[in-house]
């Protein structure tokens, strides 16, 4: 019998290509829809028995808040996610927000449709290879790689992420020194500096490079602080310098 069943990926051509080979298996394609951001109301409204999830990157924060959305509206909706090869925290965070299995983009129908199938009897539906290598990363961990953001961060003092937050704002050198009570010459100096240690040339790309690696977000407030919070005991004459 078949399966009641909605596709949903940021590709539409992908997103069509798999209902239509879903069709020919016999299988009841309600709808195949993208983008994944805006597809959570049409699978709440519509109800399949399931829904394939398509994900480019599963380990990105919020990825699957669309899946959190549906399993609150619909628990009975069975959602299984296709991707790419996940990490352990790809898995977990498909599985943590209420979906029935993964799926990788490159698995054959065959298999594709046996996930379907135990997704709808209420089954975890992984591949046994994808949990091995989970398991085999989780016990044997690889060196992560550097958080650019993060190393970035550290590059700069604490005056000099007040100095980039306000570049990023869009504040003039006039601006910068008037909101942290400095001369504008020691404003200039600032950027400079902070302009030097990320590597560009100019404040457009230091703004575009603290959004792009989530410096700024980091970052936190850092405006309106006490000087012995922000800079130490030096007091006044140091904030001033």
């Amino acid at each position: 019998m078949g399966v009641r069943l909605m596709v949903v990926d940021d590709h539409r051509l992908l997103a069509e290509a798999l209902a239509s080979a879903l069709k020919l298996r016999g299988h009841r394609v309600l709808a195949a829809a993208a983008p994944v951001a805006g597809a959570a109301d049409l699978v709440i409204s519509r109800a399949p028995e399931v829904c394939l999830l398509g994900t480019a990157a599963p380990a990105e924060p919020g990825i699957f808040d669309p899946v959190v959305k549906v399993k609150r509206e619909r628990p009975q909706v069975a959602v299984l996610v296709l991707g790419p090869v996940p990490s352990p925290r790809g898995i977990a965070a498909a599985f943590a927000a209420g979906a029935s299995g993964y799926v990788r983009h490159d698995e054959r129908i065959e298999g594709v449709e046996r996930a379907i199938m135990k997704a709808r009897a209420g089954e975890a539906a992984v591949a046994p290879q994808l949990l091995q290598g989970a398991f085999g990363e989780l016990l044997n961990p690889a060196a992560q790689p550097d958080d650019e953001g993060q190393r970035l961060l550290r590059m700069l003092t604490p005056r000099e992420v007040e100095v980039l937050v306000r570049v990023a704002d869009g504040e003039d050198t006039r601006l910068i020194a008037a909101g942290m009570g400095i001369a504008p010459s020691t404003a200039r100096t600032h950027v400079q500096r902070v302009l030097m240690k990320l590597g560009v040339g100019s404040r457009l790309e230091a703004a575009a490079l603290a959004a792009r690696t989530g410096l700024l977000d980091r970052a936190g407030p850092v405006r309106g602080a006490a000087p012995s919070e922000e800079w130490g005991s030096g007091g006044a004459g140091e904030r001033t310098e």
